[in-house]
């Protein structure tokens, strides 16, 4: 099944070294939807943290994505936490990655095995909350008990 907007977190099989995306290319809505796979994503969000500060590339590809789900007829895939969750993993594991071939090298669960990264910081229940996709929210599952 080739990656879509519904499989985000399926690695292409035809991922060259570097997407062909640029913030330009992304800001504009130049993207095919067939091809903008969650990888594609990852590189995008790893352009802009390397381009802005950390507060400006969170605003920045934020609006981004959603004016890019919005032309593309899918508002109902954007998802707040998980595009903080990420853009802020990517962040901070991008300050050792100079190139996008280390930086993918080094990060192979944050491109090849989304869900089960996720599933180590966020519940199921919170990930489908209507609360979670139109806001960020902190990880709920990090192996706490609260106790009162």
């Amino acid at each position: 099944m080739p990656p879509t907007v519904t499989n985000w977190w399926s690695p292409s099989v035809d991922s060259a070294t570097s997407p062909e995306y640029s913030i330009d290319d992304f800001e504009a809505g130049h993207v095919d939807p067939e091809r903008f796979d969650h990888e594609a994503h990852v590189y995008v969000a790893w352009l802009y943290v390397r381009e802005y500060p950390l507060s400006e590339a969170l605003e920045k590809f934020d609006v981004a994505l959603q004016r890019l789900v919005i032309k593309l007829g899918a508002e109902g895939k954007y998802h707040a936490t998980l595009t903080w969750f990420f853009l802020l993993l990517i962040a901070q594991r991008a300050a050792t990655a100079e190139t996008w071939q280390v930086f993918k090298r080094s990060n192979t669960d944050l491109i090849n095995d989304g869900k089960e990264l996720l599933s180590r910081y966020y519940s199921d229940a919170c990930l489908s909350s209507d609360l979670a996709r139109q806001r960020f929210l902190l990880p709920d599952n990090l192996g706490i008990k609260e106790t009162l």
